[in-house]
């Protein structure tokens, strides 16, 4: 019998479209999924959440894969470590994959059980280490961060940014991985790294990242950081007087960072999942997959898909193609198959391999400018679409 305890969101999704039931004798594939419901990472989690029962949605109303409906267990991680891996707990013993938290934190704080169980752990988080070295159950849906910070560093070198100051959550994995990242490869791109600013992810006053800033001969600000702080750092920066671009990343790609910040953050740019700014992309399998999340989410939330929602219906999609290639949900055969996938989805090109456990490059991260209230391309993006 499955457990569903009381303090556990039980979202069992079986969602089987009219006219499109399985037998009764068909057993499920099940999934579980760990995300941020609650606490500092809800902003992300929702909207992984909301994608992945979309897409769930979508896969079942179509027949399931090969006739077998998914079934959607979800729960909650409060946004804490030791939670995400009471989650894993719970869930490992039910479910043939797991799909991880958006909390870098608690996705490596869970994949030591990864490795004990050996099931399919789909990441919904960038953090390098979860790949870094491989771990043969684990893959990662989003750029890593090393790979969202070589894409900011290739712009860089385009628009003639020499020197680059950077602010970072010291208590965000996904951030520390940001910055480690810039400092691996800020030479080739002919960029110095100066004044490098530390803060946690409880913090609430960043005047004197402003003052050193103001004070350096910097061209630009990079913030890593995720939920409050971003948006805090972002309106101070428009009150500072500052007149260098402020460079964000894909985890404030979303109205949840948008719509708090408001018109402070007009002006700054924006590294994001390609499918952010899909209206723009050309003609192709790409646009093709983008415009099928944004029309269902659009739909479904009355706004268009952030970055988190990007990344979780990637990571259904990833999954259920995994487990067709595979002939079903054996946990070695889907790992396998994932190994060995490629797919195009509305983050991009996916190509996992027995070396690499990201599968995307920098070709699908856009560098974008936020213009009134909206993500759109910069040259060196429209350029790269071309």
């Amino acid at each position: 019998m499955r457990r569903t305890g009381p303090l556990l969101l039980a979202l069992t999704l079986a969602l089987t479209a009219c006219g499109n039931d399985t037998s009764d004798g068909d057993d499920p594939i099940r999934v579980g999924q760990i995300v941020s419901l609650t606490g500092n990472y809800s902003p992300l989690g929702t909207e992984n959440q909301k994608s992945v029962a979309l897409a769930v949605d979508k896969i079942n109303a179509a027949g399931g894969i090969g006739g077998r409906r998914i079934e959607l267990s979800v729960r909650d991680d409060k946004s804490l470590p030791d939670q995400a891996v009471l989650a894993f707990n719970e869930l490992k013993d039910d479910s043939d994959a797991i799909i991880g938290s958006p909390f870098s934190n608690s996705a490596l704080a869970t994949i030591p059980l990864v490795d004990r169980e050996e099931i399919p752990y789909v990441s919904l988080t960038p953090a390098d280490e979860q790949v870094n070295p491989i771990h043969p159950y684990v893959f990662v849906v989003p750029a890593l961060s090393g790979t969202y910070a070589e894409a900011a560093l290739q712009y860089f070198q385009s628009a003639k940014l020499t020197k680059v100051a950077v602010a970072y959550d010291t208590k965000s994995s996904y951030a520390v991985a940001g910055f480690k990242g810039l400092q691996a490869k800020a030479g080739q791109y002919g960029v110095t790294l100066a004044p490098v600013e530390e803060f946690q992810t409880t913090a609430t006053e960043f005047s004197a990242i402003f003052t050193h800033v103001r004070s350096s001969d910097a061209q630009a600000l990079m913030l890593w950081g995720t939920g409050a702080p971003a948006v805090a750092i972002t309106k101070g920066y428009a009150a500072s007087g500052l007149t260098v671009p402020l460079v964000l990343t894909g985890s404030q790609a979303s109205k949840l960072f948008l719509d708090p910040a408001g018109p402070a953050a007009d002006g700054a740019v924006i590294a994001s999942s390609v499918g952010v700014v899909g209206e723009h992309l050309p003609a192709g399998p790409l646009k093709t997959a983008v415009d099928e999340l944004t029309s269902s989410f659009t739909s479904k939330y009355g706004y268009p898909p952030p970055q988190f929602a990007q990344d979780g219906w990637s990571g259904v999609h990833l999954l259920a193609a995994a487990i067709e290639k595979a002939g079903g949900p054996d946990r070695k055969k889907v790992r396998d198959a994932l190994e060995g996938l490629t797919l195009t989805t509305a983050n991009g090109t996916y190509t996992y391999s027995a070396t690499d456990h990201s599968g995307l490059t920098t070709d699908f991260i856009a560098i974008n400018t936020i213009e009134g209230g909206k993500f759109t391309p910069t040259d060196f993006t429209k350029g790269r679409f071309k």
